[in-house]
């Protein structure tokens, strides 16, 4: 069995042992746990379980954040539509993103949405959408997205700027519309 110095060194600022790695189906107990830490309820564990069996969901871009085994975060992307009069176009929608409380304010969020946006970038995605923190997500490099076009409905709390775009190498200006959520979303913006 390998030693604490056989580990790979975590990137630097990121907590020693920190692993990014895909989603299995082993994780499954153990992200719905993180995400009911994360955000003090039960729905939106149960939106990432509806997630995985809709077909909007994408295996390979569902990641999670271990520490010595433990699994301590949780990401995963699905699609979504952007809709303008007749045109649709798939898009990458980030939902949800969790760390368990004690290991906030260490890096692994960033860190997950870096891998996931980069393998979404990898996959051809032409942009990753998401209701989030401008502060957050901004340092990330999403941005506001309605002066791109792209209008998500918000809940009545949120400031407009938490809706959110990243464009990828894909992207295309013809992606402009209302974003239409698939339906495993209803249970939480429904």
């Amino acid at each position: 069995m390998p030693g604490a110095d056989d580990r790979p060194a975590a990137p630097c600022g990121l907590p020693a042992g920190l692993a990014i790695r895909p989603e299995t189906p082993r994780d499954y107990a153990s992200v719905s746990d993180v995400v009911v830490m994360a955000f003090g309820s039960q729905q939106e564990a149960r939106l990432v379980e509806t997630i995985r069996d809709s077909p909007e969901y994408v295996a390979a871009l569902s990641f999670v954040a271990e520490i010595d085994g433990q699994v301590v975060g949780h990401v995963m992307i699905s699609h979504a539509m952007v809709r303008k009069e007749n045109t649709e176009h798939q898009v990458a929608i980030l939902a949800p993103l969790a760390v368990t409380p004690e290991f906030h304010s260490q890096g692994i969020g960033s860190a997950l949405v870096r891998r996931v946006t980069a393998d979404a970038n990898d996959r051809g995605e032409p942009a990753v959408i998401l209701e989030g923190s401008p502060v957050f997500y901004g340092r990330l490099g999403f941005e506001y997205s309605v002066p791109y076009g792209i209008h998500i409905s918000l809940p009545s709390w949120a400031p407009p700027e938490a809706a959110q775009v990243l464009r990828l190498d894909n992207y295309e200006v013809s992606i402009r519309g209302q974003v239409v959520y698939p339906a495993a979303f209803d249970q939480v913006t429904g």
